[in-house]
């Protein structure tokens, strides 16, 4: 059942029970629902939430027809949840339809599902084609990759607001399809606070995707990330931050190795954030070191992306250490010409001290769905 913003708005006023009705503010930004159906997913160059999961699965499904039912259900749910809805009862005897975890009334809460295939969906089981570009994730120079974070046939990015709304959906979009997809791995992310303008920073103090193009631009958008056919190819890399020695080293130090400032995000020499570094003008790295985060980027060719990234926090691990990185994410139109091609150029640079890539894979997001009835990769099965 999708619920209107008038309809949620009555639906959570308390009036005459002696309880204290929520800010119409907090009702108003709850209410903010991003369209399901459309020509692209959500959750590609939809602004960035402050909460995500990405949840990998592996189909289990016995053949090609209960792998279409069970995708077409995990649209089918995540249409609805992303709209709106009340929570489902049924009869009280059964199990009710819903976990109740965010009450009766669901709201969309700037709610995206991105729904992706990985290249193992593509083998003999289900006869499915596999896209063209759609390859394996390999290990690049200075990876350190844990098979079980790896890969996967389907990926599952949901993002929202809060994090209750997003540890609700991953529940109820696995509660029908059980018996078809089986966890592979889970990785939760967050997005720090806007909290002195500019791009959001990551878990070194730095801000992250200062150069990411604009997502507006609908040219740059079909040059850089949309393929012919509406869909587009996300780089998930599970990068580790080894945070508790990137700590022992001086500013100065960190500042040369990504190339800017860590306070305003500037690049070296200059004041605000989205200055041209002008790299043109400093071709020995007397201002911007010459293996810098940010010159070897540049030097990359057409190796632009859109990024998509999140911070992480899973504990700590045997040793004691903070187990803390950033879900690195990214969607391009070709990953050999763009991704791949920044990852061997940053092979070696200063920074792989720090960080170590431990999990992800490449995965195919298909064109979103026409209208409600059809379903997110419903396309590769007319092959």
């Amino acid at each position: 059942m999708k619920l209107s913003r008038r309809s949620f708005l009555a639906t959570s006023a308390v009036a005459g029970l002696g309880v204290a009705a929520p800010s119409l503010a907090r009702e108003t930004e709850l209410t903010d629902a991003i369209p399901f159906d459309g020509p692209h997913q959500a959750g590609v160059v939809t602004p960035g939430d402050n909460e995500a999961t990405f949840a990998a699965l592996d189909a289990i499904a016995l053949d090609r027809g209960q792998l279409a039912t069970a995708l077409e259900a995990l649209s089918a749910r995540a249409r609805d949840l992303s709209q709106g809805t009340i929570a489902r009862i049924g009869e009280v005897d059964n199990p009710p339809g819903d976990s109740g975890t965010l009450g009766p009334t669901i709201a969309p809460d700037r709610l995206t599902v991105t729904i992706s295939f990985g290249a193992s969906l593509f083998d003999d089981r289900y006869g499915l084609r596999r896209p063209d570009g759609l390859t394996t994730m390999p290990a690049f120079a200075d990876d350190d990759l844990d098979p079980a974070r790896c890969h996967g046939d389907v990926l599952l990015q949901i993002c929202a607001n809060r994090r209750d709304t997003v540890v609700h959906t991953l529940r109820e979009l696995l509660r029908p399809v059980r018996d078809a997809f089986a966890l592979r791995w889970t990785i939760d992310g967050f997005q720090s606070a806007d909290r002195d303008g500019g791009s959001r920073r990551n878990l070194f103090g730095f801000r992250d995707g200062t150069a990411n193009p604009d997502v507006h631009d609908e040219a740059l958008m079909r040059r850089l990330v949309w393929t012919p056919d509406g869909g587009t190819f996300q780089v998930v890399r599970v990068i580790r931050m080894h945070v508790e020695f990137w700590d022992r080293v001086g500013l100065r130090e960190q500042e040369t190795m990504i190339g800017r400032r860590r306070d305003t995000g500037a690049p070296l020499g200059g004041t605000k954030e989205f200055q041209d570094p002008r790299l043109d003008l400093d071709p020995k790295g007397e201002r911007i070191a010459t293996d810098a985060h940010i010159r070897l980027a540049h030097d990359a060719g057409d190796g632009r992306i859109v990024r998509r990234g999140f911070n992480y926090h899973r504990g700590f691990d045997a040793a004691g250490q903070l187990d803390q990185g950033l879900i690195f994410v990214a969607f391009n139109q070709d990953v050999e010409r763009q991704f791949a091609t920044l990852q061997r150029k940053l092979a070696g640079e200063p920074m792989t001290d720090y960080i170590t890539p431990v999990g992800g894979g490449y995965f195919y997001v298909p064109k979103g769905a026409s209208r409600p009835g059809d379903w997110v990769g419903s396309r590769l099965f007319r092959t």
